[in-house]
């Protein structure tokens, strides 16, 4: 098991003793799983993080923090539902009553503090009517799907097959 990945950074592995795919980058998770073994195989993505910004771009005084603006509702709506489904697969396949009670308290106070006011009252709104499948990962993974397939419907966007959702946010697309 190796302890560094491409990336110079230290492998994460979960408590299975699995490289844990939320812990790692992308290329560091392959890596570790063996899906990669040399650097001609860097996935498309993997330089984004040494892109070179011009000054002009860069927060006065600093060498790496590019000036962008504050997240506008396609951003921030597409940051949660990675954050969301992120946390979601990663919660507990048989979770204990207090982490049952804490994925529901956890959903609550989110729809109360989303900084879109409406889409805050929206998700809660979607709570009280379709209250969190909290028993299993799957149960979970399935409810998350549908809240998010059910703001899609509003968007006028394409619903996602809920059926592949661990596949999208938990094990990947490889076949294995």
């Amino acid at each position: 098991m190796p302890t560094e990945g491409h990336t110079g950074r230290k492998i994460i592995y979960d408590e299975d003793g699995k490289p844990c795919r939320s812990c790692n980058t992308l290329l560091d998770f392959k890596f570790a799983t063996g899906r990669i073994t040399s650097r001609a195989a860097l996935p498309e993505r993997a330089g984004r993080e040494s892109r070179t910004i011009p000054a002009q771009e860069l927060i006065p005084g600093s060498k790496s923090y590019a000036k962008v603006e504050p997240p506008d509702v396609v951003e921030l709506g597409n940051s949660s539902w990675n954050l969301l489904h992120s946390i979601t697969a990663t919660y507990p396949s048989k979770p204990s009553e207090q982490k049952k009670a804490e994925m529901k308290q956890f959903l609550t106070i989110f729809s109360h503090i989303y900084p879109c006011s409406w889409c805050a009252r929206d998700f809660e709104k979607f709570i009280e009517q379709n209250a969190p499948k909290v028993d299993s990962r799957e149960d979970l993974g399935r409810w998350m799907c549908e809240a998010h397939n059910a703001v899609n419907e509003k968007l006028g966007k394409e619903k996602f097959d809920c059926n592949f959702w661990a596949k999208r946010w938990k094990d990947g697309w490889d076949e294995n």
